[in-house]
């Protein structure tokens, strides 16, 4: 009887799993587990130091039915052949083959938090085929010591040419009810606060976390986007996201919650289809990043690394920047990026602006763009951002309208020609907007035509936009249409050597790699909601953990005027942060593309506390993440590129927090003086945000401070090299 026993349950065995197969991360601490279950179902299952990541998940793709191959036949006529009606990549499968191999690699970002970057991992690629249709799809996983990278593949071959994506079937089946910071399931915008809530509360909060925006689609009660942060009851930290998105849907999760798996929900295109395929090709790679250190998920290089190597030979054009622009006074309602009022629709080629009035609230005049040349100048800035210089605001958005704009013809009142020459003579670089509108078919009309009008002014660096819905109409932000918009306006820039910006785009995926004069996306909630009614408190100490994992973001911080009333007294949105976490974002928040946002007024009644701004590196060797929780706080050491000089952030959330650690990070035997931008006693984000002190010290390595943060609050030090005994005359020793 015994016997008989033990035979049924290996029989159970084989049948539940027919294939499996191990595969570890350098370090031994990740073990990721493939193995093809009864009916011919892929599965993996992710665990660290032995405990439960991903719980057994499947594996596929569901395709549309009744797809069709047209082709030419053999006597010339058109011949039209119905492909395998069946639409399952996730069943029926059996492994062909397998193969392992580790890489190890060291390489060096054109920009970046650390000089060079380490690309370790081991792989296993498993080739499956799929019984009764003989179709062949390949499985890659990379395990590095800070996650897993797995993606499909699509070898070229007879049975499997041109396929359409129903659905992608990836799951991530969690291993209990964790607690996530998520925004909601959208397909045009990822600007939302998050929310922190367990898994199995997001259905109840969904609906009160979509707050108004000019262009959003939710699609589920359950839906979330990447990248996901999450933290588990006994100390994990996982972050669910993808890399290299490439001729492919933006990937969102939808979770079932009374199982608590996640599966993959791609943006569709305007008539419901996801993804058109074309073998021989590749998926984006799904991501789990995980470590028992929140400061390891804020580390982490995998996304990079799951991206292909600069493609740009020469990149010596491309060149990190710290600017100032004429913005902030229309974010906040000050001023308007129309030239008048007396308009009420616009036809480019048709309308004369010279028979109208002007509103006198224009913001890209040429006299007040001087005034920012001027100011970027005198403090050491690099560019100068100016949007509504173009002829069209009046009639922009809203109304569905394709030629809204043509990127070369400048209102009366902006004087391109000269303020080119006067830039020039001050040593600024001009940076070039481009709003679309989101009319993509006209921007791509115009692409080259407006990137050569750069080139001959004068701009090396252009912000783009994609506000409102887009046209073609009923297309979505991040549908594979739009992605593939996106990353032809990146490689046309290439061509010209132009370094592009795109805010409203679909959130970075470490493509910055391969492409690194993308250098700033927005692509989430920034600094304008400060002036749409506030942020979190905690909205920065999440960003780093999600919207920041595919890459850089420009956020525009350094707002020190918090009460929006006393620029424009209409608006009474207020910065829900204190001016000392404005200073520190300049190091939490990475970005090659920092913007000094506020007015150059308000900078000039704070002079000691903008000379952080203005000291501030915005490119690094290296990067040292000392203290991190989601939602509560970051700290955040930096050392400049080519330099000896450091600079440390720290941001707090609702809560406030107080650092304590040690300098171990600075060269041993040397001698620095630190200046101490820090929250006053009594300053608090909502009462008295604009309280700071500020303080020197000599530090060393052996150095410890305990610094305290005020709620929304922060502190930004930076430390340079004391070079002679006048450097350390009167400072004590921290």
């Amino acid at each position: 009887m015994m016997k008989k026993l033990i035979l049924f349950l290996w029989l159970t065995v084989v049948a539940v799993a027919v294939f499996a197969q191990e595969l570890k991360s350098p370090d031994g601490n990740l073990t990721m587990n493939f193995s093809i279950q009864s009916g011919g179902v892929p599965t993996y299952r992710l665990t660290y130091k032995g405990k439960d990541v991903i719980k057994r998940s499947k594996l596929g793709i569901q395709l549309k039915d009744n797809r069709q191959d047209v082709g030419v036949g053999s006597d010339g006529d058109m011949k039209v052949k119905a492909t395998n009606a069946k639409t399952s990549l996730y069943d029926n499968f059996e492994v062909a083959s397998t193969r392992s191999e580790t890489f190890d690699e060291t390489w060096k970002p054109v920009w970046g938090e650390v000089s060079q970057i380490r690309n370790h991992y081991n792989e296993l690629a498993v080739t499956l085929k799929q019984k009764g249709t003989e179709r062949v799809m390949l499985v890659r996983f990379r395990l590095f010591n800070d996650g897993l990278g797995f993606r499909y593949e699509f070898p070229e071959q007879k049975n499997l040419v041109y396929f359409v994506i129903k659905e992608e079937k990836t799951q991530f089946a969690m291993a209990g009810d964790h607690t996530a910071f998520w925004i909601p399931g959208d397909y045009d915008t990822q600007e939302y606060d998050y929310t922190t809530s367990k898994l199995s509360e997001i259905r109840k909060l969904l609906s009160k976390a979509i707050t108004g925006n000019l262009s959003q689609t939710s699609f589920s009660p359950t839906g979330v986007q990447t990248a996901l942060m999450m933290k588990t009851n006994d100390g994990l930290y996982i972050n669910l996201h993808e890399a290299a998105l490439i001729n492919y849907p933006c990937m969102h999760l939808n979770l079932d919650d009374k199982n608590l798996i996640f599966e993959s929900w791609l943006t569709p295109d305007a008539i419901g289809d996801k993804g058109y395929m074309q073998a021989p090709c590749t998926t984006p790679w799904r991501t789990v990043i995980v470590s028992d250190d929140a400061r390891n998920v804020l580390a982490s290089k995998m996304t990079l690394n799951l991206n292909e190597p600069c493609k740009i030979e020469d990149t010596s054009w491309i060149k990190p920047v710290k600017y100032v622009g004429v913005w902030w006074e229309m974010i906040t309602g000050k001023s308007s990026w129309s030239y008048t009022n007396d308009l009420p629709a616009v036809q480019l080629g048709i309308t004369d602006y010279k028979k109208v009035k002007p509103n006198s609230t224009h913001g890209a005049t040429t006299a007040n763009v001087k005034k920012y040349i001027d100011f970027a100048a005198e403090n050491g800035f690099d560019g100068v951002l100016v949007e509504g210089w173009n002829i069209g605001w009046e009639d922009w958005f809203g109304n569905s309208k394709d030629y809204v704009f043509d990127f070369v013809t400048p209102y009366p009142d902006f004087d391109l020609k000269e303020i080119h020459r006067y830039a020039k003579s001050k040593g600024i670089k001009m940076i070039m907007h481009h709003e679309t509108s989101s009319s993509v078919r006209n921007y791509e009309r115009h692409l080259d035509k407006a990137y050569q009008f750069m080139k001959d002014n004068g701009y090396d660096a252009v912000k783009s936009g994609y506000v409102g819905n887009i046209l073609p109409r009923g297309e979505n932000h991040y549908s594979q249409w739009l992605v593939n918009h996106y990353q032809y306006a990146i490689e046309k820039a290439a061509e010209y050597k132009i370094m592009v910006n795109a805010h409203e785009a679909v959130r970075p995926t470490g493509i910055a790699r391969t492409y690194p004069n993308l250098i700033g996306n927005e692509s989430a909630r920034g600094t304008e909601y400060q002036a749409f009614g506030g942020s979190k408190p905690n909205h920065v100490t999440i960003l780093p953990f999600t919207r920041l994992v595919g890459g850089p973001m420009d956020y525009t911080p350094g707002i020190f005027e918090m009460d929006i009333s006393k620029i424009n007294p209409s608006n009474k949105s207020h910065v829900n942060s204190t001016l000392a976490n404005q200073l520190a974002l300049y190091v939490t928040m990475y970005s090659p593309l920092q913007m000094a946002a506020d007015l150059p007024e308000n900078y000039k009644r704070f002079p000691d506390a903008f000379q952080f701004i203005k000291d501030v590196a915005v490119d690094w060797d290296d990067s040292k993440y000392l203290e991190a929780e989601p939602g509560q706080f970051i700290t955040v050491a930096r050392k400049a590129k080519g330099s000896n000089n450091w600079f440390i952030g720290n941001v707090s959330g609702e809560k406030g927090f107080t650092s304590n650690f040690t300098f171990s990070f600075l060269d041993p035997g040397k001698t620095y003086v630190a200046t101490i931008y820090a929250d006053a006693a009594n300053a608090d984000y909502k009462t008295n945000p604009q309280a700071y002190t500020i303080r020197k010290v000599l530090v060393s390595n052996k150095s410890h401070l305990v610094q305290k943060s005020a709620p929304g609050g922060g502190y930004a030090i930076s430390i340079v090299e004391a070079k002679g005994k006048g450097d350390l005359k009167g400072l004590r020793k921290l």
